[in-house]
């Protein structure tokens, strides 16, 4: 098993920590209680911060005059400029983080979606934008894991985050605290995973790691960076994961049956069709890596991006799920 750098992640304080909604509320978050054993984080409530206080009556983003405004409509307070100087307040003072988990289309801290209304009493919204927490955090920080809850229940989406999340939480460590060697020991380590995600920006940053102009670790540090978010923007295709599967396989092909490569095989072609899942692909090339004792693939994380136990059976598909037999 992987040892894994904990991330730094700022989470949506009414997500699983506190009974701090506008009614009192604590929202249950699947994803966010598991995380709690492997991540560190940071829990905030824009709209407690500003002084509204729980319960509290809601507010709304309205659109007044061409712009938006984040009005309390029971009051009457426009609290917009309030929230953006807590926005950047907050932002300035929490360093490096890896990324953010926030509330699902609230007008503080959605990411998206949220409703702009017509007026302090329209019924009928007019539009759909940022909350200004969430616009804020991906305006600051557009290439860290950022997810709303709501997103995070879509099986792909969340194990896009979570492989992002872990990665550059892995990459903070190396660029806070390591020196050239560790810098290539990562490279070398996620070459599969950066090859499923985006084999031009592999190269790139293969040409960085050479470091054949002797820049020193901080600069280069930096310069791998950019790079590393560019290649992790966008969660990989199936087809570069079968690219990646193929690979692998390669560094065994000669070594095996033709009943174990056509059961390979089989695998990864059910997976292109949608009739498997990529779990007997992987698990077929581990039992592998570990028969051959192939120390290079053993130490790639694209076979463990981020800790086994938050891989999960979808309900639906688990024997695991109501016994419709009784």
């Amino acid at each position: 098993m992987r040892e894994f750098s904990r991330p730094k992640v700022v989470v949506s304080r009414c997500l699983e920590f506190d009974h701090c909604r506008y009614n009192g509320d604590m929202i249950s978050s699947h994803i966010v209680a598991k995380l709690k054993k492997y991540v560190d984080f940071l829990p905030v409530c824009a709209e407690v911060e500003i002084g509204l206080g729980v319960p509290r009556n809601p507010v709304r983003i309205i659109l007044d005059r061409g712009e938006n405004r984040l009005v309390q409509p029971s009051s009457g307070k426009d609290v917009t400029e309030k929230i953006k100087t807590f926005c950047t307040c907050f932002l300035d003072s929490i360093g490096d983080v890896d990324g953010f988990i926030l509330k699902f289309r609230s007008p503080s801290c959605g990411l998206k979606d949220v409703k702009v209304y017509p007026s302090v009493e329209g019924k009928g919204a007019v539009g759909k934008t940022s909350g200004y927490f969430g616009g804020a955090v991906l305006e600051r920080h557009p290439f860290l894991a950022i997810e709303d809850e709501g997103r995070l229940r879509n099986a792909r989406i969340k194990e896009h985050f979570l492989t992002k999340l872990f990665t550059l939480a892995a990459f903070r460590k190396v660029k806070s605290e390591g020196n050239m060697k560790d810098l290539i020991s990562f490279h070398t380590e996620n070459k599969l995973l950066l090859m499923a995600y985006n084999q031009a920006e592999l190269r790139k940053l293969g040409e960085i790691a050479a470091n054949r102009e002797g820049k020193p670790f901080k600069e280069l540090a930096s310069e791998y960076e950019k790079h590393l978010y560019s290649a992790l923007s966008n969660a990989p295709r199936y087809t570069s994961i079968i690219n990646v599967l193929m690979h692998a396989f390669g560094h065994f092909s000669d070594k095996l049956s033709n009943g174990e490569k056509a059961l390979f095989l089989d695998w990864v072609e059910k997976y292109r069709e949608g009739r498997a899942s990529l779990c007997p692909a992987i698990n077929t090339i581990r039992s592998w890596i570990i028969r051959f004792e192939n120390s290079y693939l053993m130490h790639q994380t694209f076979f463990e991006p981020y800790p086994e136990d938050l891989m999960e059976v979808d309900p639906i598909e688990s024997h695991l799920r109501e016994d419709l037999w009784k």
